[in-house]
């Protein structure tokens, strides 16, 4: 049994969801997401909680359950809270900044990289070496923070690179010349 499917999601003031032949629409202050699941899955909106079940016991069924579960849970806390993820540029001249809504990122290549987020997207630069990524969308979010990592991902020698805030790199020893 699916322990995640099961537990009902709790809608917070100032938070509505509408149901449409499986679309959940979800608004919110920090903005408004859509989204259809498969139809297979029933999704109930009473006052204030929102529950999912299945048909049946069926793996599809069961990996369903859970996802569709967790996925209208990350809207409504999206539309309510946001999202954030943060990156931290590691390495001798690696900098950010900010010139207009576009990112360019000067990491160690003979040009600067410039990236544009998407609509509904927003990055900040506190420093030179932090940038953050916000918006309602935790996939979206997610995906942009992503490809900023792309651009250098961290290296296992000297750990130049962008890296996810708090993330672990391995180090390996290099060569010893002997």
């Amino acid at each position: 049994m699916s322990r995640v499917g099961k537990k009902p999601i709790e809608i917070p003031a100032g938070v509505t969801v509408t149901l449409n032949n499986n679309t959940v629409t979800v608004k919110g202050p920090k903005g408004e997401l859509t989204r259809s699941f498969n139809p297979d899955i029933t999704i109930n909106v009473e006052e204030n909680l929102v529950t999912i079940t299945r048909p049946s016991d069926a793996k599809e069924h069961r990996a369903l359950h859970g996802t569709t579960r967790a996925v209208i849970a990350n809207m409504v806390e999206g539309v309510s809270n946001g999202f954030t993820r943060g990156l931290e540029l590691i390495g001798v001249g690696y900098r950010a900044q900010k010139q207009g809504n576009k990112l360019v990122l000067n990491v160690g290549y003979s040009h600067p990289v410039e990236i544009e987020p998407e609509a509904g997207l927003e990055i900040e630069v506190p420093a030179n070496t932090k940038v953050i990524v916000k918006g309602t969308d935790k996939e979206r979010v997610g995906a942009l923070a992503a490809n900023i990592r792309q651009v250098r991902p961290p290296e296992p020698y000297k750990g130049k690179g962008i890296r996810y805030e708090g993330e672990f790199v391995r180090r390996k020893e290099g060569k010893t010349g002997k």
